[in-house]
């Protein structure tokens, strides 16, 4: 019997909760969960399964990121606020050993200056800003892809 894939990480920083109520101006109407199913959807196209996960806590977070080390095949970040901030995101993410795909609802180069920097995306294999949730569903196929390898 073939072993069965590990799953794609989907981890999402703080304020995520409130998509579809917060400012959706910039960030859409598409609450989280919503994603989470379309993300489940796109990723059995795949033949991939899913772990879908938001914290407003930086060290869980990192403990995820940890977990993902030995239990997924690749990693999907929206890293929220703590792109710009975290030291200790940057540094979990370091020893992942995975492919990640860093995503944004928004362009943050579009926004205030202080979202131009991401400690994050020199540790991504590509990053993917300004589609809204779309963005997920970008960053599933762009991973199924690195994770099918060269010849994909």
């Amino acid at each position: 019997m073939a072993k069965k894939p590990l799953p794609i990480y989907v981890l999402n920083g703080p304020n995520l909760n409130l998509l579809g109520l917060r400012e959706p101006e910039i960030y859409g109407r598409t609450t989280l969960n919503e994603i989470g199913k379309m993300v489940a959807k796109q990723a059995k196209t795949h033949g991939l399964s899913v772990v879908f996960r938001q914290s407003n806590h930086e060290g869980e977070l990192i403990d995820w990121v940890q977990e993902a080390r030995t239990k997924s095949a690749g990693m999907i970040l929206n890293g929220g606020a703590y792109t710009h901030t975290s030291l200790a995101l940057h540094d979990a993410l370091r020893a992942l050993d995975k492919p990640l795909v860093e995503i944004h609802l928004s362009n943050p180069f579009a926004r205030e200056e202080f979202r131009h920097h991401s400690y994050i995306s020199s540790l991504a294999k590509g990053v993917i800003v300004g589609f809204g949730a779309g963005s997920y569903l970008l960053a599933v196929d762009a991973l199924a892809s690195l994770l099918e390898g060269p010849a994909a």
